[in-house]
Parts: C-alpha cells; sequence; structure tokens
C-alpha cells in the first residue's frame, strides 16, 4: 500500500486527472481480490472479515485524502476542520463485510459557508465510482439524520450499527448525539417490527440443504437481530458485551463457534462463485469444502454441508433464548400459538409435560427451551424414560414434541436410531432438506392429512397401530448414511429401538415390513404399468392385509409430502390412489400373493448377486420384467442369470442337452418352434417335467425333463429333431390320447390377464405332443407350463395369455381334448 500511496502522491503533485489517481488504485484493489483466496486459508471467520474490512478502509482513507489534497492544495485545514465524515453502515460498519457484499457507506456533513463540502463529496465520490468498488451510499446532513431514521426501519437499523472511517471527529460526535436519538426513539415498535421481519424470513427462507446463510433460518440475519436489539437497549457494540443476565459464558462459546464458521462459510461462498452470494447451492459445495479444508470426497462434502446445518441450528437456537430475554418487557407473543412453558425439574417429567399438552399443537416459550437443555437426565435413556419415549408417537402432535427436542439439539439422545442421520444432508437431487427435518416433515404431515380418504384410513386404525404408524413415518429414514441398504439398516435400528420401547411383537413384525419397503410404492406408482397384474400382485404381496396396504399408503402420502416441493402433486396423488384401489381388489387372491411375494423374494437376491450386478442396466431390467414367475420360483439365481445371458446372445434360437441321470432338453427360442413335433418324435420317452416360460424380447425357454437317460448314439438324433422342430413342413402328432372331460379344469377369471387350465389325467404317448399342438393351432401363448409325471399320472398346468383365443374356445378345447377315438394320423 505505501507504493500506492508513492504514486498517488507524484499524480497529485502533478496535477494527474481522477481517472489517472482512480487506475492506480482499481490496479491495487484487483491484486489485493486476486490474493484473498491465499489470505483466507490462513484466517479465521470473523479475522477474514475484519482484516476485509480494514482493508477497505484504508482505501476510503486514501480516496478521502486524495479529495482533500484535490480541494484545498498546500493549505489544506485539518481534517477535523472540515466539517463532513465517512461513516461505515451494515455489515461493513459491524467489520463483517464479506468479499463481495456492498460496501455501505454514508458520508455526513454539515452545510456551512465557504468550505464547498458538497464538490469535496462529489469528487470522493466520483473517485470511488472509477476505482470498480460495489458501493452502496448514502449522503445526509447531521440534522436531517433523525428524521431519515423514521422513514423506513432498514435504514434505521443500518445507522444504529455506525462505524466512523475518516473525517471530522467533530461531525462524528455530533453524529453520536443524533444516533443515541434515533436508539431511544420508538424501542417498542422497532423491536415488535423487526421480529415480525424475521419470522416472514424465516417462513421464506427454511432449513433446506440449500440455505439462505444470510436472511434464513439460523442465518446471519437471527444473530444480527440480537444484536440490534442489545443496541437500542443497551447501547453495546458486540453480542458478548450484553449482560449475564442475557447471555450466559456457557451459551455464548457455541453460539460463537457456530457463527465462527458461518463466517467462513460465506467468505468461501463468495470466493468460489466470484460474485455476492447468500445460498449455499448444492453444486459449489464440494468447492466450497476445499476451501474450508475438507476432504475432496463425497465425505467431506457431506461433513461440510452437515457442519453447516448443524451451525444454523446452533444459531437459531441461541438467538431465541436471547431474543426473549432481551425484548419480553417490550413485545408480546403471538396470540395464535399456545406456547407451553417451564414444567418440571428433570428431562423426564418434562418430556411428560410435553406429552400430556401435545392433545393440541403448541411452540414451546425460549424458558422452556433453556430448561430442557439444563434438566438433569441419564447418561443414556433408561427404561423409565424409554416408556415416556414411547408416549410421544401416541400423541394425536407429537410432530410438537419432536420439533422441540431437535430445536434443542436433542433428538439424537431421546431418539438413538436417528442418531446418525440428524444434519445429514441428501445430494440425492430429489430431498430438499437433511434427513432429520425431512423425517419432521413426514410426521406433520401425518399429523395433518389433508385428503378424505386418508383421514378415513387413519381413523380407521387403533391407538396402537397410529402411534406405530407415527414411528416408523419418523424413522424409516435412520438408516441412512452406511454403505448398506438404508432399508435394510432401518429394520434393524427399528426393532431394537421397538424392544426398547416394549411395542408388541407382531407390531415390530409390521413395522419392520414397512420400513424395508417404505419407497416401493412411490417407485412403483411413479415408475410401473398400473393395470399390469403382474406390478400390482408384486406390490401388494408385501402388504398382503387390508391394513398394511392403508399404513404403507399413508406412510407414503407423508413421506413425499415431506420431500417438500410439489413432489406430491394432484397427479402422482391420483397415481398413488390407483395403486392402492388395484391392490386392495387383489388383497383376497392368497395363492397369487403368495406367489408374487415368493418372486419379490427372489428378485431381491438377485439384485444382490454378483453376476447380476456386473449385467448391464438395460438387461438387468429385462430380467426382472420377464412376465412368467415359474423361472423366479423354482430357479436359483445363478440359474436365471445363466439362462438370460444365452437369451441375450440368442438370434433365432439355442439349445443344450445334458444326459447325465437323464435326458434333459433346454431351448431358448426366437423364431417359430413346433414343440408337439418335437414331444411327438421323442414320445417313446416318458416326459416327467416339462417348463414353458416367456423372457424378454420375444423369446421363450423351454426344459424338458425325460423320466430316462439315453444312449450316447441318441444324442446326434435328438440334436436332428430338434432342428426339425423349426421346420413348419414337418407333421407332428402321430396319436390322440384318451382325456376325460372331468381331468381338465379351465378358469378363464384366474386373472385379468391371465387364464390357467390343469389337467390330470393318465400318463399317455404323445399327451403332452397333442395338447401343445392344439395350442398351436389356435393360437394360444402359453405363458407358464408346469408339467410333472408323478406314479402315471400327470398334474399339468397351463398359464395362458387371455388374448381372445383362449377363452373365447374352451368349449371346442375340451371337446377336441377329450375325443375318445384313438386313431393314426
Amino acid at each position: 500500500m505505501d507504493r500506492v500511496k508513492a504514486q498517488i502522491e507524484e499524480l497529485l503533485y502533478a496535477n494527474a486527472p481522477h481517472f489517472e489517481i482512480a487506475k492506480v488504485l482499481k490496479g491495487e484493489i484487483k491484486c489485493y481480490f486476486d490474493t484473498l483466496e491465499e489470505s483466507f486459508a490462513t484466517s479465521g471467520g470473523k479475522d477474514f472479515l475484519v482484516k476485509h474490512t480494514r482493508k477497505i478502509d484504508t482505501v476510503l482513507k486514501l480516496i478521502y485524502r486524495i479529495a482533500h489534497r484535490e480541494m484545498f492544495g498546500n493549505y489544506a485545514p485539518l481534517k477535523n476542520s472540515i466539517p463532513l465524515a465517512l461513516v461505515a453502515l451494515g455489515s461493513y460498519g459491524r467489520e463483517q463485510l464479506c468479499v463481495y457484499s456492498d460496501i455501505d457507506l454514508m458520508i455526513v456533513y454539515k452545510e456551512i459557508p465557504g468550505y464547498n463540502i458538497k464538490e469535496m463529496i462529489e469528487k470522493i465520490l466520483y473517485i470511488l465510482w472509477d476505482t470498480g468498488l460495489k458501493l452502496g451510499h448514502r449522503v445526509h446532513t447531521v440534522e436531517e439524520l433523525f428524521k431519515v431514521s423514521k422513514t423506513d426501519i432498514t435504514i434505521k437499523t443500518a445507522l444504529i450499527e455506525s462505524r466512523f472511517i475518516e473525517g471530522s471527529h467533530f461531525i462524528w460526535t455530533e453524529t453520536q448525539n443524533a444516533l443515541s436519538l434515533i436508539r431511544h426513539d420508538a424501542v417498542q415498535a422497532f423491536i415488535q417490527e423487526k421480529l415480525t421481519e424475521q419470522a416472514k424470513k424465516h417462513k421464506k427462507f427454511p432449513l433446506t440443504m440449500e440455505p439462505n446463510l444470510k436472511e434464513g433460518v439460523g442465518g446471519f440475519r437471527d444473530a444480527n437481530l440480537v444484536f440490534w436489539i442489545g443496541k437500542v437497549i443497551y447501547n453495546v457494540n458486540t453480542i458478548k458485551d450484553l449482560p449475564s443476565h442475557i447471555i450466559e459464558e456457557k451459551e455464548y462459546r457455541p453460539f460463537r463457534i457456530a457463527l465462527e464458521f458461518l463466517f467462513r462459510v460465506r467468505s468461501a461462498l463468495h470466493l468460489v462463485n466470484h460474485k455476492k452470494e447468500d445460498k449455499l447451492r448444492l453444486e459449489l459445495i464440494p468447492s466450497i469444502a476445499n476451501l474450508l479444508g475438507f476432504d475432496a470426497s463425497k465425505q467431506g462434502h457431506l461433513k461440510c454441508a452437515r457442519k453447516v446445518t448443524e451451525s444454523l441450528k446452533a444459531i437459531r437456537l441461541y438467538s431465541t433464548i436471547w431474543l426473549e430475554r432481551l425484548t419480553s418487557e417490550y413485545s408480546d407473543l403471538p396470540s395464535e400459538k399456545r406456547f407451553i412453558y417451564t414444567k418440571g425439574k428433570d428431562f423426564n417429567s418434562m418430556l411428560k409435560h410435553l406429552c400430556k399438552e401435545a392433545k393440541e399443537p403448541f411452540w414451546v416459550h425460549p424458558t422452556f427451551l433453556r430448561a430442557l437443555i439444563d434438566a438433569p437426565r441419564p447418561e443414556r435413556p433408561d427404561t423409565t424414560l424409554y416408556q415416556t419415549i414411547k408416549t410421544i408417537f401416541y400423541q394425536p402432535h407429537a410432530y410438537s414434541i419432536l420439533s422441540t427436542l431437535s430445536y434443542v439439539q436433542l433428538l439424537r439422545y431421546t431418539i438413538p436410531p436417528i442418531k446418525k442421520v440428524v444434519d445429514l444432508p441428501q445430494f440425492d437431487g430429489y430431498h430438499q432438506y437433511a434427513v432429520d427435518i425431512h423425517s419432521l416433515r413426514c410426521v406433520y404431515h401425518l399429523e395433518h392429512l389433508k385428503e378424505p380418504l386418508l383421514q378415513s384410513l387413519y381413523q380407521g386404525l387403533d391407538k396402537e397401530e397410529r402411534a406405530l404408524l407415527k414411528l416408523v413415518t419418523f424413522l424409516h429414514d435412520a438408516g441412512k448414511g452406511r454403505k448398506r441398504d438404508h432399508h435394510y439398516v432401518g429394520v434393524s435400528l427399528f426393532k431394537i429401538f421397538a424392544q426398547k420401547l416394549q411395542l408388541d411383537e407382531t407390531l415390530i413384525k409390521e413395522g419392520e415390513q414397512l420400513i424395508q419397503y417404505h419407497t416401493l410404492m412411490s417407485n412403483v406408482a411413479q415408475r410401473e404399468d398400473l393395470y399390469s397384474e403382474k406390478i400390482i400382485f408384486g406390490f401388494a404381496s408385501h402388504f398382503p392385509s387390508k391394513k398394511l396396504l392403508d399404513m404403507i399408503y399413508l406412510l407414503t402420502y407423508a413421506d413425499m409430502n415431506g420431500v417438500g416441493g410439489e413432489v406430491y402433486n394432484s397427479f402422482s396423488a391420483k397415481l398413488l390412489r390407483t395403486l392402492y384401489t388395484h391392490s386392495l381388489e387383489v388383497l383376497g387372491r392368497t395363492a397369487m400373493l403368495d406367489e408374487a411375494g415368493k418372486r419379490a423374494k427372489k428378485e431381491q437376491s438377485l439384485k444382490r448377486h454378483q453376476a447380476f450386478q456386473a449385467l448391464k442396466k438395460s438387461q438387468q431390467n429385462k430380467i426382472l420384467q420377464m412376465p412368467s414367475n415359474l423361472l423366479f420360483l423354482r430357479y436359483r439365481p445363478e440359474q436365471i442369470i445363466d439362462i438370460s445371458k444365452k437369451a441375450f446372445e440368442t438370434v433365432d434360437f439355442t439349445y443344450h442337452i445334458s444326459n447325465e441321470t437323464y435326458l434333459t432338453i433346454e431351448i431358448i427360442r426366437a423364431q417359430s418352434f413346433n414343440l408337439s413335433y418335437l414331444l411327438g418324435r421323442l414320445s417313446h420317452l416318458e416326459v416327467v417335467n416339462m417348463d414353458i416360460s416367456k423372457l424378454f424380447n420375444e423369446l421363450k425357454y423351454f426344459k424338458i425333463d425325460f423320466a430316462t437317460h439315453v444312449d450316447k448314439s441318441d444324442i446326434a438324433l435328438i440334436e436332428q429333431i430338434i432342428k426339425d422342430a423349426f421346420d413348419p413342413s414337418k407333421k407332428s402328432i402321430e396319436k390322440i390320447p384318451l382325456i376325460k372331460h372331468e381331468e381338465i379344469e379351465i378358469n378363464c377369471e384366474h386373472s385379468k390377464t391371465y387364464a390357467i387350465m390343469h389337467l390330470r389325467s393318465k400318463n399317455q404317448k404323445g399327451l403332452l405332443a397333442y395338447v401343445i399342438d392344439l395350442f398351436d393351432e389356435i393360437n394360444i401363448d402359453i405363458v407358464t407350463a408346469k408339467v410333472h409325471t408323478i406314479k402315471n399320472r400327470v398334474r399339468d398346468m397351463f398359464l395362458i395369455e387371455k388374448n381372445g383365443n383362449f377363452c373365447h374356445n374352451t368349449a371346442f378345447i375340451i371337446e377336441k381334448l377329450t375325443t375318445e377315438e384313438s386313431k393314426d394320423v
């Protein structure tokens, strides 16, 4: 800076124009801003802001000196003799000026003949503008300050945090006298208006994962408000200077630590963004975390974002307590809110009092918050306390209790399973809130259901079930932040906690089911075909009773509303209602639900299988969407993967023959295939089992097990028969078997999509070939076939698509199958 001063002296001596002097200053300012990141790395939060503020002070003092020299030359009077002073306002006045924040400057003067003060003010402002500094300025006479302060509360607020920079100390003394009058003017109205302003800002900027560090909940404005009100009442220069009955030392320390960290975050935010920014946007967190010294990893970014939320909560807590102490004589509490005051000597008794009051929504008085923090409590919740904790979830307005515990940072202590997710950010592009805040919001929405259907479902639950649902709603995401899937971790955490609360084992099992599948309804409703029976049965199999179905519907509603934004809207509400209605319709069909449930378990096993995870995402999806349940019910995960891999490589058809204990033929085909020909040519071999399964891409899988093995010399012939089966010119049936009418059972109401046919008759050569040939003749598509022979009797099941050819031709099918005449074809 000395070098710059010398350059300016030379320019002044040479009567250089303003822009030449401003150019030197502008270059100095640019060099300074270019080195800010380096100085930030070695400075603390407030310390960095103070250094920056003083650097700007130096620049302004130099500009004052330039204007002073230009006005008076070698005959310049003393500064105190010139009726003008430069005064810092706002964050600049508090010595908390952030890097790219506006420099709020006030020029105070007195109009005295002969001094040409206005000309000097113009010189100062012109030079300032030419330097490129982002300036917000006011120019007032001392006499008009009081009148100006009454025009707008923002102006009054800025004036009461004024700080002298340069100029006449006499003018500054008169300014201070005016500021004293302003400070004492309409104190109660000022306090009430500032508290109302704060409430509006909190509503506009809630504590999300992209918080507004300045205006939002727990932001700098909350801390500033303590200072502003402390200033008008006690005329203090810092928050720490407030009397000890307002701020206790044990309270100030965590507040100061949180504020110091947020100062650093905001400075980093400005440096990274290269402009003024108050919103901590998610995409900036990696760069900010790096500047703050966190690990350059996802975990480092999480720690940074988590500490921001934790710090904002600390500022919110202590500013709330201190503001009540400061304003209790000046401000009334909102009449529309019901406040709970201190009652009880220890934590357990105070928690009981909250439970007693939770028949209606409430807000706790700040004195209660302080008392709750200080209340004696065991190191960990004991049996007695757990019984009180259990009572929370039986209250109509548990949200009021849980949010109070969150406010005083005792949620981790009271509800241990949520310990690791308090303040935990969710960088998933979906959630807007940290996990614990999201969980609280979910409970709120569960207690404030807006749709009549959901209200009736909730009222249809008994008190034990409602308490369970409330507990599940609060803990559904407790498993996040671990390497394992949060659904499964959440189940374990819930079970341990529910047992400590001594919940009934049946309820615990239901709670485990709800937490494990808490995202299923939302995912199915928004991503799947809700008119597909497979989808509906697959979903409903996880919730096989109306009570569980009702509870997952309510949980999903609460979860989606807790996310924030427009995630739950009229469209998603309609999808959820459709899924619920369709699932309700199939609840009584136990066998199909059981089958769907078994398939769902096998799908989960598949998803965890290493070979499945190695497949492309598109291939995984095709496997999971295969319409046939047979593979999932009868085959191991590795078998399903192996079949699928072969299918992905199949162009026309592939086959595999094994002939160890018995002969087995496996075929995957894309083109038309004469199965009846194959079975007819091999009718001398007894079929003991046959599986037919629809795969994907119009592919089908056939597995035929015979009763015995064959000679090695016959394998070549069998291979030729398989190839001939793809030749449409080959004829198939040689014999018509004897089937009785009562041995056939057809049910076209099996489901909306599928009909089913059971065949239980004497085992005969050519029986299966004849049935398959008939199906091919009238274009019946077999989705799944289970063919089994035991004690010379067949027990065959065919699941058939309702494409119009089967159910419209049942009489014809039965007639053809029950022909008692046996002859060669």
